[in-house]
């Protein structure tokens, strides 16, 4: 089985996501790694990862996604905000929603990803304003968990999530 690796990573964390497939999957099947281009298709399955925007994939990968036919699809992508599964799992089934019928999703895998220097500024100056948001210190709070993320953990868990998805063929030994 052919395989590919496509991302697109905004801050580079998902690009670390990619780059730890990219090591542990056999090398040998892999017919293409980077941003989104058409070169995949010439894969049987495809590893797409993604940063997200506004609760779902962003554009290219969205925009990428369309295009599919016929493919098995691993979804795998950072998020700023983190903790709880279920916020990760809406992602997920978004994203899933930017898939034609016809393709079939084998696996999905998320986790939090640090966020630019420029939104803790932003949230600072918001948090010193007359009449600041209730939910700032939260935001604050969860800006400096996702400082470390993803840490080696969280690409250990990715591995584990498409180790048992991958079945390598006698011929692709």
């Amino acid at each position: 089985m052919s395989y590919a690796i496509v991302y697109s990573s905004r801050t580079g964390n998902t690009r670390m996501l990619a780059e730890a497939l990219r090591a542990a999957l056999p090398p040998q099947a892999c017919v293409y790694f980077g941003p989104p281009d058409g070169a995949a298709l010439a894969a049987d399955r495809l590893y797409v990862g993604f940063w997200t925007d506004k609760g779902i994939c962003d554009a290219d990968t969205a925009a990428f996604l369309s295009k599919l036919a016929g493919k098995e699809v691993f979804l795998f992508g950072t998020a700023g905000f983190g903790g709880a599964p279920e916020y990760f799992e809406g992602i997920v089934q978004r994203t899933r929603r930017c898939l034609p019928e016809g393709n079939a999703l084998v696996g999905a895998y998320m986790c939090q990803g640090k966020m630019p220097a420029a939104v803790r500024a932003r949230y600072e100056r918001m948090l010193a304003s007359p009449s600041p948001a209730p939910n700032l210190r939260e935001l604050l709070d969860n800006f400096d968990r996702a400082a470390s993320h993803p840490d080696g953990a969280d690409l250990e868990r990715l591995i584990r999530a498409v180790t048992p998805t991958f079945n390598i063929r006698q011929e692709d030994k």
